[in-house]
């Protein structure tokens, strides 16, 4: 059975999570769905990684095995047909290999949090972003997430539900910046790791806000690391602004 990787982006909100759920809506049910429209019968999709409820995505990945030897433009073209009118879109397709894992050959994940700073409620960007009504010290916030960058034990940055087997991750950039969006000064937060701990995006987030706003200093931060307790994080920021961005693979899959 020919295998294919698909890149896809969807938008959140509607969607109980990545997971596949009961009685709910999901991002793995729609594109399961769609698959079974193309070839009838059960399907099981394997994603690069999870994402929450409300979470969006740019550039997540999943794979299938399919019977049929599709060419790879046509197989994208007739799922996101059968997609529509859902917020999710095959952006391309490939072969691939049959050991080839969207989540285990997987190098890296990077993840973009967007805060978007005005008092106006948001209408264009409403959902898709995190809206506070203060202005953020970015030099502060950078401060803060340098205390965070290089492989550490994150259980203070770390869901009290997370399944992941050990607490010690290697964050390799957590960098912030203020750009001018369409609605208003924004703070992104670009984040890439090999691997993320639940909630642990957010978590960083939330905390690295307070910084921003002068409740937190950068060694209030170092602190709250080093204590290794889930009670010494910042607030979890909401899930509206972070997207999945891209995902790394060892070689190029959509060229």
């Amino acid at each position: 059975m020919p295998r294919y990787a698909l890149k896809f982006e969807y938008q959140g909100e509607p969607f109980a999570g990545w997971q596949r759920q009961k009685e709910l809506p999901s991002v793995q049910g729609a594109i399961e769905q769609a698959l079974s429209r193309i070839q009838p019968g059960d399907h099981t999709i394997a994603a690069a990684g999870r994402t929450d409820a409300g979470v969006h995505a740019l550039g997540q990945v999943a794979h299938c095995d399919l019977v049929k030897d599709w060419d790879p433009f046509r197989l994208s073209e007739a799922l996101n047909y059968h997609l529509k009118p859902q917020p999710v879109a095959i952006v391309k397709a490939a072969q691939v290999d049959d050991n080839w894992h969207a989540r285990f050959s997987a190098l890296e994940r990077q993840y973009l949090f967007r805060i978007l700073m005005r008092r106006a409620p948001a209408t264009h960007d409403a959902g898709q972003v995190w809206q506070i009504n203060h202005q953020l010290d970015v030099d502060a916030m950078q401060a803060g997430a340098d205390m965070l960058i290089g492989q550490h034990d994150f259980t203070t940055f770390r869901s009290s539900i997370c399944q992941a087997a050990s607490p010690v991750k290697t964050l390799d950039e957590l960098r912030v910046e203020q750009v001018e969006g369409f609605s208003g000064p924004e703070i992104h937060f670009h984040v890439r790791a090999r691997s993320f701990l639940h909630n642990q995006v957010r978590s960083f987030v939330g905390t690295l806000e307070r910084v921003g706003a002068g409740a937190w200093t950068s060694e209030d931060v170092r602190e709250a690391l080093q204590a290794a307790d889930r009670a010494a994080c910042g607030p979890v920021c909401p899930p509206q602004g972070l997207y999945l961005a891209r995902v790394g693979y060892p070689e190029p899959v959509f060229d």
